[in-house]
Parts: structure tokens; C-alpha cells; sequence
């Protein structure tokens, strides 16, 4: 095999930063996209030779190596069962699942199938958190101590996000995920410190929200988690941020301090009056000072992520822990007990990693 064959299930933005980054690569090839919508759109601007509005019928094809699944939260389990039964491997966007029990059966069916199972957690290819990671590894700020990150913007566009039985919750899960994944990433050491206690707060969702009334989940929350070895974590996730996706860590050591812009990092600066195409993700408008991301999907780790996705298929190399099932549904398990914690009043203990 000299090049991976992938198949795409959904068609809007995760789908398209998909064909972004396989584009870049050599060794990937995207022949399919299955979407109930959007299929023209997307096939013309990728090139993508075949479309499908059924998902089960791409399955069927023999030449498919790789299935993308790009679409609802809600939607993972059923598209990734298929798949894996199709005898395919599957790299899934986050969450993986929108309950801790669907997660679990992805995960183990796809080990019954002898298929990978690989979680999109873009954050753990991020060039400048691979950076961060090799200078704390160099002692450059001590031993670690505590840990921030976010990701917040202003709302989702997206009816099933707004919908907490199809997000599997709101901000919380929708965004929040994403600092979960790269902190058990950095701090879990592959799963061998593990998370033993998890506090959430969330604003509940609907009438209690504060800026978006209309969806059912919540559009504020924060977790805790204290891992094992004693460090401990802060993330929050929210859609009540204006200006654009933020998306932000610090890291605390006993010699020193690393703080990381992601999304607000770029070395550009533009005065605009009229305003132009596009900055960052989820910004208003481009008017007055702005800072244009100059590769966003790189930046973000998707190019990355994928190009090492396409690598382990195609050499029959198994997934580092962080990007592996086994992480995904960790990462939900873990959001799940913020949710518990936030419905009781109460820290929860455990032992994930």
C-alpha cells in the first residue's frame, strides 16, 4: 500500500478541515464522501470522485482503507459501529460519544473487528503545544504544578450542538473537551497518572443560560480534575465570548511559568475600516485591529493529527494512547462526572487517565 484510500461520512465544517489536511498529504487519497447534504459543494471543491447519500453504501466499497466520520455528536456511534464492521479503520472527531455507554461499545467493537479506533484530539499535534511539551520535558519550568486551558467562542451554529440529547451536553462537552484531551495528554503520562478527583460547574442550560436561551446545554461550564502524582487542572469551555475562538493555556511549574495563545497568536496585524474575507474562527467581523490566522487548520493540529493517522494505517502501527479510543472514551467519562459533579453539588472521585 503506498496510499491510504479514505472515505469521508458528513459534509460540512469538520468534514472540510478533513479534506484540508489529507489534501497535504501524499499518501492519502480522499475517494468518498457519504452526506445526506452539502455533497456537491464539497465534492467539487476537494475533487472528491464519489458521493454517496448513504453512508452503509460507501462502507461497501473494498478500496476504502480509512472512514472519516465528520458528522453530529450523536451520530458517532452508529457511523463508527458500521464501519468498524465493514472492517475499516475510523479516526472520529470529538466527543466520541455522547454517552459513556456508546463510547465503550465503540471501542470495543472496534477492537473485536481488528479495526484502529482513532480520537481526533487535534490539540496533541499542535506545533506549539509539541513545543511546550519539549521544553517542560527539558525542565525548563520545574516540576509541574497546575494547568489551565479553554477553548470558548461565541456559539454554535449548529442545531444538533445547541441540542443537549444530541451534543451529549453543551459547551461543556462541545468545547471544553478539547483542554480535557490535551491535559490528560501532557499530564497522564499515558494513562499512568490518573485523574482521582473531577469537580464541574455548568450554568444548566435554556432559561439559565446567559446569553444563548435557545439551546438546551449549557453555554458556560468549568472543570477540575487532580491527577494522582498532585497536579491540578482547570478547563472551561463557554459559548458567551465574543470576538472570535479563544482558545488558551498556562502552565504553572515550581521555575516557571509557559503561557500559549492558540487562536489570537498570529504574527499578523490588520487595521481594516472596510473589513476583509476572514480572521479567525467565529469572529464577528474584520474590522478595526484583527490578527488573521495564517494556517488555522495547521496551527490547530488537524494537518498533523491526520498526516499521523494516515501513517499508522499505512504502516500498521498502533495509536499513541492519546489518540486512541481508549482516550476518547476517557475524555467522555471524565466530562460525564463534571456533569454529575455539576447535578450534585459534589467533587467526584475515581481513577481515569
Amino acid at each position: 500500500m503506498d496510499k491510504v484510500k479514505i472515505g469521508i461520512v458528513g459534509s460540512k465544517f469538520a468534514a472540510d478541515f478533513h479534506c484540508d489536511s489529507y489534501s497535504r498529504n501524499e499518501h492519502a487519497e480522499v475517494v468518498a464522501v457519504a452526506a445526506i447534504d452539502n455533497l456537491e459543494e464539497i465534492s467539487g471543491k476537494w475533487k472528491i470522485p464519489s458521493t454517496y447519500q448513504d453512508y452503509k453504501e460507501m462502507l461497501k466499497r473494498d478500496d476504502i482503507d480509512l472512514v472519516s466520520v465528520c458528522v453530529p455528536n450523536f451520530l458517532h456511534h452508529d457511523v463508527v459501529i458500521a464501519a468498524a464492521r465493514a472492517e475499516k479503520h475510523v479516526i472520529c472527531e470529538k466527543p466520541l460519544a455522547t454517552t459513556i455507554e456508546d463510547a465503550k461499545e465503540m471501542v470495543e467493537v472496534c477492537r473485536k473487528e481488528g479495526v484502529k479506533l482513532f480520537y481526533g484530539e487535534d490539540w496533541c499535534f499542535a506545533p506549539a503545544l509539541m513545543k511546550v511539551i519539549e521544553t517542560v520535558k527539558e525542565g525548563a519550568i520545574g516540576k509541574i504544578l497546575y494547568v489551565k486551558a479553554k477553548e470558548t467562542h461565541n456559539g454554535t451554529h449548529s442545531p444538533f450542538a445547541k441540542n443537549a440529547k444530541y451534543c451529549g451536553g453543551g459547551s461543556l462537552i462541545h468545547l471544553g473537551i478539547h483542554p480535557v484531551g490535551w491535559i490528560l495528554h501532557f499530564l497522564g503520562n499515558q494513562g499512568k497518572n490518573k485523574v482521582t478527583e473531577v469537580i464541574g460547574k455548568t450554568n444548566g442550560g435554556g432559561k439559565n443560560n446567559y446569553v444563548h436561551k435557545d439551546n438546551s446545554g449549557e453555554d458556560w461550564a468549568l472543570g477540575i480534575m487532580k491527577f494522582a502524582n498532585g497536579e491540578q487542572a482547570f478547563v472551561e469551555g463557554n459559548y458567551i465570548t465574543v470576538g472570535g475562538m479563544d482558545d488558551k493555556v498556562e502552565i504553572y511549574g515550581t521555575e516557571g511559568v509557559i503561557k500559549i495563545d492558540l487562536t489570537f497568536g498570529s504574527p499578523i496585524s490588520i487595521y481594516s475600516r472596510p473589513g476583509y474575507s476572514y480572521c479567525i474562527e467565529k469572529t464577528d467581523n474584520t474590522l478595526g485591529w484583527t490578527k488573521p490566522a495564517v494556517d488555522e487548520f495547521y496551527n490547530l493540529g488537524y494537518v498533523k493529527e491526520l498526516a499521523y493517522v494516515v501513517e499508522c494505517v499505512l504502516n500498521n502501527k498502533e495509536p499513541i494512547y492519546s489518540l486512541s479510543g481508549e482516550m476518547g472514551l476517557k475524555c467522555v467519562e471524565i466530562i460525564q462526572a463534571m456533569y454529575q459533579s455539576n447535578r450534585e453539588g459534589k467533587t467526584i472521585t475515581g481513577n481515569w487517565a
